[in-house]
């Protein structure tokens, strides 16, 4: 075998060194003539003990959030006073924080034209109706298979979509009808989005995958019934998404279901039509996730029209809009 060369005792060839570069010639301008995207007058103002909403609203520093907190309380005051819809989707995690009241007081004052929600949302705001409390410990219960397994929850709202199926109504529909009309058996039935849209007249539409909730693990869970009544739901929700033009549409807490139920009424309107070029779509979540932004913030405004997106817990920043869209509205 060859000896490989002994390269002891040779040195490599210095690199040639390259020489600082000369900015003696730099080219400046003066600051004042720089567009700046932050400034004083921007800044937040000291809070002042047992200021006012108003002060406090002003007060916070006119940058990145706040501007869109802004321009969103705008839109939908906008959206209100010209009688353009305002359509509220929520994931059913808004209704366990607590926030149920607010929303029930937006459709009361004729600030929401409709509202859309995942088949979880039923079963909070019935339980919240029915008994004033929600929400079970799933890691405590899932080990003996208790986990999903009430029996007024599977029962009820089973019995209710039932009924609704053989009526002709949709689901949101059917249950707020069922709540309305046993007011002795729902105590807090106040709180209820679903009571309320029925009450009111106001679209509360459910849009459910077959499988994803307790009550579709009860005997009474008829397939045909949560069907045929989510579908009638999610032609009613097009319905009012496809006169949204100059409106506003807000994904509240839904990562999957709720951006993909709306993108497809967006298509189906304008397949049938509808301009929907003058749009404003809103994803609010603690997390920034893909199908929001991409099915809510910016495919549905690609053809015109504005998408936001605003970062937070529900349980802030919620009633942090509904103030601001009191301010806006004046």
């Amino acid at each position: 075998m060859a000896k490989p060369p002994d390269r002891i005792g040779h040195s490599l060839s210095p690199r040639r060194l390259i020489s600082p570069i000369n900015v003696s010639d730099l080219k400046t301008y003066p600051l004042k003539k720089r567009h700046s995207k932050v400034r004083v007058s921007d800044f937040a103002k000291p809070w002042r003990k047992g200021g006012s909403f108003s002060r406090f609203y002003r007060a916070l520093p006119d940058i990145l959030a706040v501007k869109t907190l802004r321009a969103v309380a705008r839109a939908i005051a906008q959206a209100h006073r010209r009688g353009r819809p305002v359509i509220v989707g929520i994931g059913a995690h808004v209704i366990k924080v607590g926030l149920t009241p607010i929303l029930v007081t937006w459709m009361e004052q004729g600030l929401v034209t409709a509202v859309a929600m995942n088949g979880a949302g039923i079963i909070h705001d019935f339980e919240l109706a029915l008994m004033g409390h929600t929400s079970e410990e799933v890691d405590d219960e899932i080990d003996d298979g208790r986990f999903g397994m009430t029996e007024e929850t599977g029962r009820i709202l089973n019995e209710a979509i039932t009924q609704g199926y053989r009526n002709g109504q949709g689901m949101g529909e059917a249950v707020g009808h069922y709540i309305t009309r046993s007011k002795n058996q729902f105590p807090n039935r106040r709180t209820s989005i679903l009571a309320t849209g029925a009450t009111l007249g106001i679209p509360v539409t459910v849009h459910v995958a077959v499988g994803t909730d307790v009550i579709h693990m009860h005997p009474a869970a008829d397939g045909a019934a949560i069907g045929a009544t989510s579908l009638l739901d999610f032609r009613r929700l097009a319905a009012v998404v496809a006169g949204m033009e100059g409106g506003v549409y807000l994904n509240i807490g839904s990562a999957v279901v709720l951006p993909e139920v709306f993108l497809k009424t967006v298509s189906l309107g304008r397949n049938l039509g509808h301009t929907l070029s003058n749009i404003t779509t809103v994803n609010m979540d603690f997390l920034s996730h893909y199908r929001p932004l991409t099915n809510v913030v910016r495919r549905p405004t690609q053809k015109g029209g504005k998408g936001y997106s605003l970062i937070g817990h529900h349980e802030i920043m919620l009633p942090l809009l509904v103030a601001a869209v009191a301010e806006e509205l004046g």
